[in-house]
């Protein structure tokens, strides 16, 4: 091991089971700050609801002497709840998807994470929150893309550009587009002009029709 981040209440988080380890990081593409410095970093979270970036040249280890984190940026309590997946990053925003919560979009500028969310959905995700995925073509025509663990469960698709939603499952009559019951950790899969979606007994699939 070369690295390593740990929060300063590491202690604590794992008395009241608020650790960092139920979430995922994402690898972000190389960021100038606006001076010509150019930044290697990855961004996380956990059950705290914070969000923490770290710089991947000097992660930040672990500082037992002091409330503050030797990290590169930390955006505290900006997310609802706790997250149980990953987010999903496109074209300079992250979007994270946590328990009880909306899907936030927090922008980068200057190779930081805005401190607020520049947009986010109207409805909001149950246990376990969601784990957003994308398809764009390039930079254009950004979709977000998740699931709603629910009986049955919803797929859901938003303008990455400003979060507002574009279809879900529940829209057709007659139940045309549900899948069966919802599933913990369910990442979407977009490949061919299809959106694949993992079930409890199989896969659904989405297109567009004929």
């Amino acid at each position: 091991m070369a690295d390593y981040f740990e929060m300063s209440n590491q202690q604590t988080e794992n008395d009241t089971d608020t650790d960092l380890g139920s979430g995922g990081a994402v690898v972000l593409p190389d960021l100038d700050d606006g001076t010509g410095t150019i930044w290697h970093l990855a961004v996380g979270a956990g059950k705290d609801g914070h969000i923490y970036v770290v710089n991947r040249d000097a992660m930040g280890k672990f500082n037992s002497n002091s409330n503050s984190n030797n990290v590169y940026q930390e955006l505290k309590g900006v997310l609802g709840n706790g997250v149980f997946g990953m987010p999903a990053y496109f074209n300079g925003t992250v979007y994270y998807g946590a328990v009880g919560d909306a899907i936030k979009a927090f922008k980068i500028t200057n190779a930081k994470l805005g401190t607020s969310p520049a947009s986010q959905t109207s409805n909001t995700f149950q246990y376990p929150g969601t784990i957003p995925s994308i398809s764009a073509n390039g930079i254009s025509n950004g979709i977000v893309w998740a699931v709603e663990n629910t009986n049955p469960a919803v797929l859901h698709a938003y303008d990455a550009s400003n979060l507002h939603e574009l279809y879900n499952g529940d829209q057709a009559s007659n139940g045309r587009d549900q899948f069966g019951a919802g599933n913990k950790f369910i990442t979407p899969t977009i490949a061919d002009g299809k959106v694949f979606v993992g079930t409890t007994t199989g896969v659904g699939v989405f297109g567009l029709l004929p």
